[in-house]
């Protein structure tokens, strides 16, 4: 095969890549297409629910209805690179983006599933535009007077779930990387605050730190 008919099939794998990407992407929009004749469609999504140490993060995501981004997608299919990539391209086309947080001590205070519900409910108070519809990622968001609709594994379904699922995880990771430069010990750059090993062996051997969750590391303290 010659070099320049190399180039051409390389070329062509890569157009029909792209083609395929395109098409996946236009599959996600699914619900958006489905709702679009409420206005504004707002996808919400949180991050942080199983780990001992942090806050719960949760984004909201207002996208055009048009948005060309490629290549968005649940959050935990994507590498820390790609998410990386893919949040600016989201902070600036998004018509509006809200981000909120739980700290440890109110997960304590409240259970960690009320405080995801009051970093949902932020994350939109923090919209600088209304929603007219919330498409949220498996649940019913108490106290919010929006048409909300419930997607089991809606952060792989819809692409303004995925979105704000994408700013959620970049949001918390970066924070958590912030704190392993003033607790190293934890390792909390690599686990994000999850219960790998080495994190219970830092945790029993140093003692819990201020963003521990007390109620998730009885066991281990």
């Amino acid at each position: 095969m010659g070099a320049e008919s190399k180039r051409a099939k390389q070329e062509q794998r890569r157009l029909e890549k792209l083609q395929a990407e395109r098409a996946r992407i236009e599959e996600m929009k699914v619900y958006e297409k489905q709702y679009a004749s409420y206005g504004h469609i707002c996808g919400i999504d949180e991050v942080g629910r199983g780990p001992l140490a942090g806050p719960v993060v949760a984004a909201a995501v207002i996208l055009p209805p048009d948005c060309g981004i490629l290549y968005i997608n649940d959050s935990k299919k994507l590498s820390e690179k790609k998410r990386e990539e893919l949040y600016p391209l989201i902070m600036e086309q998004a018509l509006a983006v809200g981000i909120g947080q739980a700290s440890p001590e109110r997960i304590d205070e409240i259970n960690i599933l009320q405080a995801t519900y009051e970093a949902m409910r932020e994350a939109i108070h923090k919209l600088s535009i209304r929603p007219d519809i919330l498409l949220n990622d498996a649940v019913e968001i108490p106290e919010v007077d929006i048409v909300q609709v419930p997607i089991i594994k809606g952060d792989a379904k819809s692409i303004s779930i995925a979105a704000a699922s994408i700013v959620a995880k970049v949001t918390r990771d970066r924070m958590m990387i912030e704190y392993d430069a003033t607790m190293p010990e934890y390792g909390f750059a690599s686990n994000k605050g999850y219960g790998t090993a080495a994190h219970i062996a830092a945790l029993k051997a140093n003692g819990p730190t201020e963003i521990h969750r007390k109620s998730f590391i009885q066991k281990f303290v």
